[in-house]
């Protein structure tokens, strides 16, 4: 494995990738807003021509690197002008009301018995791939009933991320397949394939109360975000806000089941499994798709 996860980081990890340049524009606008960066300061910082910049950000984000500036700022801005509002519930709330192609819409899903799960993955077969994404290196994991894992990974950290990932399920039998995996990854992470006639099944390999906290955070809409203590009272718990929050954390679908979408009580953007940044960059990347479809 360690020869083709090799091969495989040289393929699609070239330096200075979309996501890198991307990811880092939106750090430095999310962090130094209030004092208005400019186009030309960003690409410098990224080693990039203006107009360079602005064609890949745009492309990527589907709005200019001077927008995605302008909806922070306003963001901020609300949330003064309106005192306790969360940031992240202020942020999104504005002028994103369309909702666009959502992949939640088509996603359907089904949950393994609680004596398959005790099992660990015994008699189960997972095949598996990496593949370029928006956010970095996906680690796509499949089985015969659909998408069962999907976790992020930056470049030399594949390794680790299928260790996380497998060590979840230590049972199975795991296969490298892109053939098998490459389908899933385009509907994933292309909008052209969020059709809700067409559902892409998941499959969720948790406990009773996992389960149930992921469902609820398919709930939340592309735009929106909630706080653990929310979700908590949702599925009917509502002094388990910490257990919610472990079982946000150990959710196995990235992206797809949106744990990304769930904040703090204040709206802070809390931890995240695969690192804050990119929690941020999924974020404003949906931010741009709202945009584009508005």
């Amino acid at each position: 494995m360690n020869a083709q996860i090799a091969v495989l980081e040289r393929d699609i990890t070239p330096a200075g990738s979309d996501y890198e340049i991307v990811r880092h524009v939106i750090e430095t606008i999310s962090r130094d807003y209030r004092e208005q960066p400019s186009l030309e300061r960003l690409a410098t910082e990224v080693g990039e021509t203006p107009t360079g910049l602005q064609k890949l950000f745009t492309r990527w984000a589907g709005l200019s690197p001077k927008a995605f500036l302008q909806a922070v700022t306003l963001d901020h801005a609300r949330r003064l002008l309106d005192g306790g509002v969360p940031l992240l519930e202020a942020s999104l709330e504005l002028g994103m009301s369309g909702p666009g192609r959502l992949h939640d819409l088509f996603v359907t899903h089904e949950a393994i018995s609680p004596g398959e799960y005790k099992l660990r993955g015994e008699g189960l077969t997972i095949r598996y791939g990496f593949h370029v994404s928006p956010f970095g290196i996906a680690l796509v994991m499949v089985t015969e009933r659909g998408l069962a894992g999907l976790a992020f990974a930056d470049p030399g950290e594949e390794q680790a991320a299928f260790k996380d990932m497998s060590g979840r399920w230590p049972n199975a039998r795991y296969v490298e397949d892109l053939s098998a995996t490459a389908p899933f990854a385009k509907r994933v992470f292309d909008p052209a394939h969020w059709q809700s006639e067409e559902p892409l099944r998941v499959v969720f390999i948790g406990t009773d109360f996992q389960v149930r906290v992921w469902e609820a955070l398919l709930k939340i809409p592309m735009g929106r975000v909630r706080a653990y203590s929310d979700i908590a009272a949702e599925i009917g718990s509502p002094k388990a806000s910490r257990a919610v929050g472990a079982a946000i954390g150990a959710n196995p679908l990235s992206f797809v089941v949106p744990c990304h979408r769930a904040v703090g009580k204040c709206g802070a953007l809390t931890g995240y499994h695969w690192g804050l940044t990119r929690k941020r960059a999924i974020l404003g990347w949906e931010t741009g798709q709202l945009w584009r479809a508005g």
